[in-house]
């Protein structure tokens, strides 16, 4: 398996393995209207041979404190390839290809039993919540150490997210 960046001959295959992975297309679309709009931050791909098999993405986030971080979403590996560790390696190669692009934050709505391997925990110990009521699912880890914004309220996502209800 090869991890590396999106690339424009990607798109088709990224979209496919959204649409493979979640019952509608809103993510695939979401991922298609964040690369329209230059809000992809960062963009990997896990690859089998020629085959795209996973993808994750990272889009700005922004507290209502004015700082700016990285949202994780969404991340999608085949049906025919789960349960090897595609999605973990694709999130932990996009984390730090994130910190090495300057970002000192990130969030996650998802489940808190599986983030928390990446050392994500509740975004409320840190003073933020999100605006689609995530609770303990909306998770946030420091990419920086010191660099967490405290008490920072709502967290934003880019605005291509309120073209779905989610």
């Amino acid at each position: 398996m090869n991890i590396r960046p999106a690339e424009p001959g990607d798109h088709e295959a990224i979209f496919a393995v959204h649409a493979d992975c979640f019952p509608t297309t809103a993510e695939a679309r979401l991922v298609d209207l964040l690369r329209a709009a230059g809000r992809l931050i960062v963009s990997l791909v896990a690859e089998e041979g020629e085959t795209i098999v996973g993808h994750v993405a990272f889009s700005p986030v922004t507290t209502e404190s004015g700082a700016v971080g990285v949202g994780l979403a969404p991340v999608a590996v085949l049906a025919s390839h789960r349960r090897r560790g595609i999605a973990a390696e694709l999130i932990r190669q996009s984390l730090t290809a994130c910190q090495t692009a300057g970002y000192t934050w990130a969030v996650v709505l998802g489940e808190p039993s599986y983030y928390a391997r990446f050392s994500f925990q509740p975004a409320m110990r840190h003073g933020l919540s999100d605006e689609y009521g995530g609770g303990d699912y909306f998770q946030a880890l420091e990419l920086v150490a010191g660099q967490m914004p405290t008490a920072g309220g709502v967290v934003k996502y880019s605005p291509e997210f309120n073209e779905f209800a989610w």
